[in-house]
């Protein structure tokens, strides 16, 4: 018998209830009915374009029904779904296209002037959906061969913070196996409406997101872009239960409540709200957890392993920033330089292995060999630890960790103290290497609307919280931290904003 694929989750809705309101979209919504004719319609589109099992359909992309579509209907012909940004630069485009081969390249037109021009300069010509274009057929295209053709679902390409991105497959056993954790982790059923404006094209909104929902028939609120007062509007008047996103957009709707002068938003319905993605700082869960009074969950994953690997449990309300424990059919260990595991509260790399991860990266053998271990094991380049209980805390990123007078200084511990500072939204500290080989410490702080800060009392602020060795020797406030579209910190960007002296 052959494996489940990921349509198969859309396919059982569609048997159950056909009718049921599936997607919902400014001023309309789309039923698992509707949307299954959309699917059978670039079904045959993409089979008549000579599209194989193993070739890559790259979608570019901002969210819309219409890449639903495409990602399940790539699963039924058996080809992998490869969602780029389409915010991203004709030159970025273009490397993924190198990267990836695809036999045929789709542009989210309807909702996206971006993906419009991408494919003006592609030479795309009409598909079947009038929302959607499509490229030219490539005839060298490539189709995978061998064993991994009927496990892959989908190229996730990394977000690129620390080098160049590469292709991560994700299988389908591993997207099913977390919609299931997923959606049990938040009670998700047939009467959620949940949040969709993070972009499918990142493992966050392609698993916790959709392929959760699929799963437990629930209902999504799909947004192309982020706006607060959509979000709260949403919450409020269409009652949406279920709120995710990276920190980020929590900052930002904080913000935005701030300015508005609301202390407590209108969320009759809202029963669960989630974070990750990126590091979650204290002072924002805090401030997450007092304004919509639920408790800010929070989990650890990446694209490398089909979701999330830990996940807070739901009904605990933690006063720390831990990850939670590892998912059902996932392992982590914490191993020092010669990957020794380490016991509980000693700091060193996650290692994990388990359903969820990836069997390598696309046609890139060197970049695979670097991560994997024997055993197994998925070396991720995150430094955590784990509490007595079991509880994953990470600290930052083996790649980030500043070597200061001999010490090690992990970012993460100097943002959660300059977090905590009256007016700084969110900081992002970095390590520059001096004349002698030891690293200067800069921190960036991003101020609040209409903030100035007072320099000498962050100075002082700095001095009691914080070892001399950690000490930031610039603090250089910003209006924005540059940000990916999953909404981590480009940290690379910062130094090029701030050169040597």
């Amino acid at each position: 018998m052959t494996d489940p694929r990921i349509h198969s989750l859309f396919e059982q809705r569609l048997k159950d209830s056909p009718e049921r309101p599936f997607l919902i979209l400014p001023g309309t919504s789309l039923s698992y009915a509707a949307l299954g004719a959309w699917v059978e319609l670039l079904t045959q589109e993409l089979r008549a374009d000579g599209v194989l099992p193993g070739d890559r359909v790259m979608i570019v992309a901002e969210n819309c029904p219409e890449h639903v579509a495409l990602i399940l209907a790539c699963s039924r012909v058996g080809a992998w779904s490869c969602g780029v940004n389409a915010r991203m630069s004709p030159g970025e485009i273009k490397a993924f296209v190198d990267k990836a081969d695809p036999r045929v390249t789709y542009f989210t037109m309807g909702v996206s002037p971006a993906a419009q021009q991408h494919a003006v300069r592609a030479g795309a010509r009409a598909s079947a959906l009038a929302a959607l274009q499509r490229s030219p057929v490539r005839t060298e295209a490539q189709a995978e061969q061998g064993e991994l053709v009927p496990r892959v679902a989908a190229v996730i390409f990394t977000s690129g913070t620390t080098g160049a991105p590469k292709g991560v497959l994700v299988t389908h056993a591993g997207l099913l196996q977390f919609a299931r954790l997923s959606a049990a982790s938040r009670g998700l059923g047939p009467d959620d409406l949940s949040y969709a404006y993070v972009p499918m094209t990142h493992i966050f909104g392609l698993g916790t997101v959709l392929m959760a929902s699929l799963h437990a028939g629930a209902s999504l609120v799909m947004r192309s872009h982020f706006d607060p007062a959509d979000v709260f509007d949403a919450l409020a008047r269409l009652g949406v239960s279920n709120l995710q996103g990276p920190p980020a957009m929590f900052t930002r709707l904080l913000a935005w409540l701030d300015e508005a002068g609301i202390a407590r938003p209108n969320c009759p319905r809202l029963r669960y709200v989630y974070t990750g993605a990126a590091p979650l700082d204290l002072a924002l869960k805090q401030a997450v957890e007092a304004r919509f009074g639920q408790p800010l969950h929070h989990g650890y994953g990446m694209s490398e392993y089909a979701g999330a690997l830990c996940l807070t449990p739901r009904g605990v309300a933690r006063t720390d920033t831990s990850a939670g424990y590892p998912v059902e059919g996932a392992e982590l260990r914490i191993v020092d330089s010669e990957g020794s595991e380490l016991p509980a509260g000693e700091r060193g790399e996650i290692w994990m292995r388990g359903v969820g991860l990836m069997p390598g990266y696309l046609r890139d053998e060197a970049a695979t060999a670097q991560v994997m271990r024997p055993g197994g094991w998925y070396a991720s380049g995150d430094i955590g630890y784990l509490a007595p209980d079991g509880a994953l805390f990470v600290v930052g990123r083996l790649k980030e960790m500043i070597i200061r007078s001999g010490f090690n200084v992990y970012p993460g511990e100097v943002e959660t103290v300059l977090n905590r500072f009256d007016g700084i939204q969110r900081s992002a500290v970095v390590g520059r290497r001096e004349s002698d080989g030891n690293e200067e410490i800069l921190a960036f702080v991003e101020t609040a609307s209409g903030t100035v800060l007072d320099m000498a009392a962050l100075q002082a602020f700095i001095r009691e919280n914080l070892a001399p060795y950690k000490r930031p020797a610039r603090v250089v406030p910003i209006t924005s931290l540059p940000m990916t579209h999953s909404g981590k910190v480009l940290k690379r960007s910062l130094l090029e904003l701030y050169p040597q002296p």
